[in-house]
């Protein structure tokens, strides 16, 4: 991708100046950071819970091992890890709200001297090369503008033999879905944004952006042309998401 900031990138179904699309999903974040996880409940029909548990155990938490947890927010995927035994972890975001939010429930889970916060952009780490065995990032990706810099840069910080795993929402594969899946998306999450958050506008950002996020295989293909090797596909409730991994060899 270029990185003339004056090319143009998708920001849901709006075509944004490259330079302006990391303070839009800021601002979004910001908006939706209070109420997240209850927001995520409404949005999946607490389904995200079960593919966060499933996500959690591909990882193969090890207390030998540390995790950066990309886009890591509200720290779902980091206490999953923490509680399952696993070594210590960097919680990053590039949204010091979701952040802060992240670093209140890590204090009421006892978890805050298990961790490291850094705030940073998943596209240029501030950290260095081959330091991490596992990089996760659960539905972050979608929102970073150059989402091969991103798969390249987890690739350069993990150790060789570490592991990259991407939870993602991804292309329905059962056709009976679909109608069903946009008339949620599409109709119902706007309005359970105002609802709830009085912010419709962020949730109809959040849909549009699924539908432009790359289908599996093309995501695979990014994988591997980021250096990724061995790249797998696990398909979750009919690919309304996805898990994708892939090793440093």
């Amino acid at each position: 991708m270029s990185d003339n900031p004056e090319t143009t990138v998708d920001f849901g179904f709006r075509s944004v100046r490259r330079a302006e699309k990391a303070g839009l999903v800021r601002a979004v974040f910001d908006s939706v950071a209070p109420n997240y996880d209850r927001m995520n409940d409404l949005m999946s029909l607490g389904v995200h819970r079960v593919w966060k548990q499933v996500f959690v155990s591909d990882l193969r938490p090890s207390a030998g091992d540390t995790l950066l947890d990309l886009a890591g927010g509200t720290g779902d995927i980091t206490f999953g890890w923490l509680r399952r035994g696993g070594g210590p972890v960097i919680l990053s975001d590039i949204n010091l709200s979701m952040l802060s939010v992240g670093r209140e429930r890590a204090i009421e889970r006892g978890f805050i001297g298990d961790l490291s916060l850094l705030v940073a952009n998943a596209e240029q780490l501030p950290l260095p090369d081959r330091c991490v065995d596992r990089v996760s990032i659960a539905f972050g990706l979608r929102n970073c503008t150059d989402k091969s810099a991103v798969l390249r840069e987890a690739r350069r910080v993990l150790r060789p033999g570490g592991r990259f795993l991407c939870l993602e929402f991804s292309r329905v594969t059962v056709a009976a879905l679909a109608p069903v899946y946009d008339a949620w998306s599409f109709r119902v999450l706007p309005q359970l944004g105002w609802i709830v958050a009085k912010d419709a506008d962020s949730y109809q950002y959040l849909a549009e952006s699924i539908r432009t996020f790359p289908d599996q295989q093309t995501l695979a293909g990014m994988m591997r042309d980021a250096g990724l090797g061995r790249v797998t596909v696990r398909n979750l409730s009919g690919g309304i998401a996805a898990i994708h991994a892939g090793w440093r060899l």
